[in-house]
């Protein structure tokens, strides 16, 4: 899932549990690093939780570009999405982390942003995801 330890992904999963528990109308959410890393899920198979692991963060990354062109910021505070039956929140979720929530289409947007933002704002330090290190080549024949 990611590079954190085992234990870790384990708390983390049962962070996004404990929202589901607290908003019934969630029907799962997802922990993603900023480039679209899966770090934890619930409710979701893990296919279904990468997949939407990779939507999220390309909503995300649009988002951020909408407001680095129409807002003089890259800064997002959250993405909200209806869909025909569901609605989809994705909001920053500290450094490098995102956090992405489907709820039912009954679901009160005030009521699942703001537990999204108790949750985030709660246990921001363990949600930020290290920058990963740049890939290097190593080039068995250097040339001359």
């Amino acid at each position: 899932m990611s590079a954190g330890s085992p234990n870790q992904e384990q708390d983390l999963a049962w962070l996004l549990r404990g929202l589901g528990e607290e908003v019934p109308v969630i029907r799962g959410s997802v922990l993603l690093s900023s480039d679209g890393m899966l770090k934890a899920a619930h409710g979701f198979d893990r296919a279904s939780a990468e997949q939407l692991a990779a939507l999220a963060s390309g909503l995300f990354s649009i988002a951020r570009s909408a407001g680095t062109k129409f807002d003089d910021s890259n800064e997002v505070r959250q993405v909200v999405t209806e869909l025909k039956s569901s609605q989809l929140f994705i909001s920053w979720a500290g450094f490098n982390s995102v956090l992405a929530v489907l709820a039912k289409g009954e679901a009160d947007p005030a009521v699942v942003g703001f537990e999204m933002a108790r949750l985030i704002k709660s246990v921001r330090p363990f949600l930020g995801t290290a920058t990963r290190a740049a890939a290097t080549t190593s080039h068995p024949n250097p040339s001359p």
